[in-house]
């Protein structure tokens, strides 16, 4: 509801001196305002997830998008937790919750996360990562980790120990990614990590106390025993699995043999532009950044 501010020191005088006209005034807008409430509808966004699934509603024109209305698809059980999300850019309110059972509801179906990259406009797909992560967040962080008093919601990205007071926020796993190139070849790697074939690019956590520039450099000597030049920036990537963001960076290879980091890395070698192995999904940073490579560099 709109907060209604009168403006013009006339008005705040009169108001001051306790005068009948804005004591009416104050009562027309109380009677508006009661009027409003009760009388529209709220339509919000619901993401409900349930493990790594998001739960969706197919359109009469086979599209996909997000529960939409003015209350859950499904009946909450008693004491359910609701998020309420910031809203999205068009001004739609969003509610994200977690169900511990597979609700079965017609209309709708479950899918992936990872997956719904492919059937959700890049507005709610990112929308659905940011509840996700702070669903994450707001279930793993219950605690204060001063005191051990429970927390209690503070903002919508924020608690607070009712207790001693400190806040709580949720945690940002940052992580660096490089594509290196050598001439017309790249260097793509596999991870023991990965669940597929795919080779994707060098990548690690950020340290504390360095900077992006300087994790590119000692994860690229980790993980290759290779010195690199010209670290250039692409772009950034939230990466709701389950907290991350994910920084992506050019780079070309200066000197070195290359060899890679055992426990890290189960292959990798220089690919030649025109005989590519297996690359990641079109979702990724990794892929965003060899696509634009490659696009730059036919």
């Amino acid at each position: 509801m709109k907060d209604y501010t009168c403006k013009g020191t006339k008005i705040i005088d009169v108001r001051k001196k306790g005068a009948r006209i804005f004591t009416f005034f104050d009562a027309f807008l109380n009677k508006i305002s009661y009027f409003c409430i009760t009388n529209i509808t709220l339509m919000n966004y619901w993401f409900v997830f349930h493990k790594n699934d998001v739960l969706l509603k197919q359109t009469a024109d086979g599209t996909y998008t997000i529960p939409f209305g003015d209350s859950c698809p499904f009946c909450l059980n008693e004491g359910a937790h609701v998020l309420n999300v910031t809203p999205m850019a068009d001004g739609t309110l969003v509610n994200a919750l977690e169900t511990s059972e597979n609700v079965d509801s017609a209309g709708y179906e479950w899918c992936d996360l990872r997956k719904s990259y492919y059937k959700l406009s890049p507005e709610l797909y990112q929308k659905a990562g940011k509840c996700h992560e702070l669903l994450y967040w707001d279930i793993n962080t219950q605690y204060c980790g001063r005191c051990g008093e429970k927390l209690v919601m503070d903002t919508e990205i924020s608690k607070v120990c009712p207790k001693c007071g400190k806040l709580s926020w949720p945690l940002l796993a940052t992580a660096i990614i490089v594509l290196i190139n050598k001439g017309d070849n790249l260097l793509l790697v596999h991870a023991k990590n990965f669940k597929t074939d795919f080779y994707g690019c060098i990548a690690g956590f950020v340290e504390t106390g360095e900077s992006l520039e300087e994790a590119v450099q000692r994860e690229v000597m980790e993980e290759t025993s290779l010195k690199i030049k010209n670290l250039r920036y692409f772009k950034s990537q939230p990466w709701p699995y389950p907290c991350g963001l994910m920084v992506g960076f050019f780079a070309e290879y200066e000197s070195g043999e290359l060899k890679l980091q055992d426990d890290e890395l189960s292959r990798g070698g220089w690919f030649n532009k025109h005989s590519l192995p297996t690359i990641p999904e079109k979702l990724s940073l990794a892929r965003m950044l060899i696509d634009d490579w490659l696009e730059r560099n036919k």
